[in-house]
């Protein structure tokens, strides 16, 4: 089982920036998807972003395009999450993920991923 270690959240105002890195305790594989979600208290799970590890190509979710970008280190078996311009509805818990490619479903679906994170949380205050 590959360990994933996030870290890079804390508290910011709105308007301010973090950058989440998760980095891998093994080479994850060829050909997988890792992603960034987050819950919220009383909210499901939610894909942020997600990127194709073979070829870097990248997905977001509608509420953090343009704001988000992910990014990835292969060499490094690393992962990040620029987040700018943030606001409150940002505050949540973000986890890292890494899945295979073979699954029909949404890369930002949280089912299609076998390895989790423990989580950091990010707090954006007004």
């Amino acid at each position: 089982q590959v360990q994933l270690v996030e870290s890079g959240g804390g508290s910011v105002q709105a308007g301010g920036s973090l950058r989440l890195s998760c980095a891998a305790s093994a080479y994850i594989g060829s050909g997988k998807f890792m992603g960034w979600f987050r819950q919220a208290p009383g909210k499901e799970r939610e894909g942020v972003a997600a990127v194709y590890t073979n070829t870097g190509s990248t997905f977001y979710a509608d509420s953090v395009k343009g704001r988000f970008t992910i990014s990835r280190d292969n060499a490094k078996n690393t992962v990040y999450l620029q987040m700018n311009s943030l606001n409150p509805d940002d505050t949540a818990m973000y986890y890292c993920a890494a899945g295979p490619s073979s699954y029909g479903l949404s890369v930002l679906n949280p089912q299609r991923y076998n390895y989790w994170g423990q989580g950091t949380q990010v707090t954006v205050s007004s």
